[in-house]
């Protein structure tokens, strides 16, 4: 702390500030007044990125409670800023000029590392544009340090025309205050409330019912929050709360959450939910196509039967009647249980399973073709198109690693609910396909055409070599056929299967599975590197 001059403003607990010159830095006010042992008047803070200095108590005198231990610290009031109305905001936005030094900021380097200078083509026209502010549809003020709506009636009659409405990470805080913002912007369908640390409903519903897309994402709304909310937001289509720490669906008057009939997407990524019941009170959202689930703790995941309570509780609705894509990666989901129920869901096509241990082949998890091939509809798969050739080509290669298996493992057909299934749709008996199938042999004895490629920046350039190799080639001894046939000796190698589709290789880290273990069929490329130390 620094001693300096009388504070020029009245500060309050409770309001929200930021430093002055800094407007991402912002903080809630939870002290005003002496500091034992220094002079005048303190302000004292809890910083929203926990960056302070102390956790509210200095030389063993407490003055207040900050989130945690050094997240509060006590500042200058002339060193806070109370922040401006919306407004304002626009005014400091879109009309201002750019400064010199920003102007000095725009160049790119030249061959010798030269600055020279950029001049935006047709930059007079844009900003003359922007400045119409009855003309301007869509309007950014993300970290402006707006802190109030302003006098209501000029924002309606200065900005007629907003659809759009970018706040992000700003200083309001009350819903009663977005409720005004709403209500005089007529035309208002889409708002970006992400980063602003929002005081729980109270009492009056902010209106919100011109609203179709609502963004909270990290703001501290929680699911009970957002039922409060749910009889303001009677047109919404599109509702994102990433990252506020939910863990769980709580419907007010029922088991299961109902209301939001125009729902079309929910965004409920980087929570804390980690068991699909509560995810399963959202299957009669009848409208919802899209649900967003990354980054969460799931396990596992489920269909219900049609006698289950989800579906004849509320309505006759069958459980995620139109849900065409749901995203699930980086959760905690490991059994191929999970992926085969996926199958039951009636329209979904798109879906995202990567960063999960059923996708890491390092715990035990299953190459990109195990997944096509067990679920029949997927379109799209982790971002990547499946194609109909990848299809056949995938479900060829699934149902060959499956009957090799079986030989050994009869038991293991349970684990398979697709395979009979697959076999009739490719003409694949146990041991050869049927007459006109190309790219199955005999499955014991064939031999495979194998290209390797080598992709190690220590091998030099070498041409690829496509061989035939038996179907019973374990990666072990590939590796010894590669340090032959490329003259590598000495070198540690590593090989991957270039998949279609996949954005990455597969790395073919077992020595002692055969190629027909793999699935890997006629025409497939593997990469030869060299193994890192």
């Amino acid at each position: 702390m620094q001693d300096s001059l009388e504070p020029r403003h009245e500060f309050w607990v409770g309001q929200r500030v930021h430093v002055l010159g800094d407007p991402r830095r912002i903080g809630t006010v939870k002290y005003v007044g002496p500091v034992e042992g220094y002079s005048d008047t303190w302000v004292g803070v809890d910083w929203d990125n926990g960056e302070g200095k102390h956790d509210g108590s200095v030389n063993g005198v407490r003055y207040f409670h900050a989130k945690s231990e050094r997240s509060g610290s006590f500042v200058r009031a002339h060193n806070l800023n109370q922040g401006i109305s919306l407004l304002e905001a626009l005014e400091s936005r879109y009309k201002s000029d750019s400064t010199k030094d920003e102007e000095d900021e725009m160049y790119v380097l030249s061959t010798s590392n030269q600055r020279v200078s950029v001049q935006l083509l047709g930059k007079d026209k844009i900003q003359d544009k922007l400045r119409r502010f009855e003309e301007l549809t869509s309007v950014s003020l993300s970290y402006m340090g707006v802190s109030s709506p302003g006098i209501p009636s000029q924002i309606n009659n200065t900005v007629p025309n907003i659809k759009e409405l970018d706040l992000t990470g700003n200083m309001l805080s009350e819903w009663k205050d977005i409720g005004i913002i709403c209500e005089q912007l007529p035309a208002l369908r889409t708002i970006n409330l992400s980063n602003i640390l929002m005081s729980p409903y109270k009492t009056d519903l902010p209106i919100l019912k011109i609203i179709q897309v609502l963004v909270l994402n990290n703001t501290g709304v929680d699911w009970q929050q957002v039922e409060l909310l749910r009889p303001s937001l009677t047109t919404i289509e599109e509702l994102h709360i990433m990252g506020n720490n939910i863990s769980r669906i709580l419907p007010t008057s029922s088991s299961m959450v109902q209301g939001f009939d125009y729902l079309r997407l929910l965004n409920l990524e980087d929570n804390c939910i980690d068991e699909w019941n509560e995810i399963m009170k959202l299957s009669q959202l009848r409208c919802l196509e899209k649900l967003y689930l990354n980054k969460n703790c799931l396990n596992s995941l489920f269909y219900p039967d049609n006698k289950e309570q989800h579906e004849s509780e509320v309505t006759c609705y069958k459980p995620f009647q139109n849900l065409c894509r749901l995203l699930l990666g980086n959760n905690n989901i490991g059994d191929l249980a999970s992926v085969d129920s996926l199958n039951l869901f009636p329209n979904l096509v798109d879906i995202r399973l990567s960063e999960n241990p059923i996708t890491d082949s390092r715990k035990g998890g299953v190459p990109r073709f195990v997944l096509i091939a067990r679920l029949a509809k997927v379109q799209i798969l982790n971002g990547s198109e499946v194609t109909p050739r990848e299809r056949k080509d995938s479900e060829i290669r699934y149902v060959r690693l499956v009957i090799s298996r079986l030989h050994t493992s009869p038991e293991e057909i349970k684990q398979h609910p697709r395979l009979y299934e697959l076999k009739k749709i490719h003409g694949i008996e146990d041991e050869r396909p049927s007459i006109g199938t190309t790219v199955l042999q005999t499955i014991s004895s064939g031999l495979l055409s194998i290209t390797l490629n080598c992709v190690g920046a220590s091998m030099g350039e070498k041409p690829p070599l496509t061989k035939k190799l038996p179907a019973t080639t374990t990666v072990g001894k590939l590796k010894s056929l590669c340090e032959s046939f490329f003259k590598l000796k000495s070198m540690k190698l590593k090989l991957y299967l270039q998949e279609e589709g996949s954005p990455f290789p597969l790395l073919l880290d077992n020595d002692t599975s055969s190629l027909m273990d793999l699935g890997i069929g006629n025409d497939s490329i593997i990469l030869v590197d060299q193994e890192r130390s």
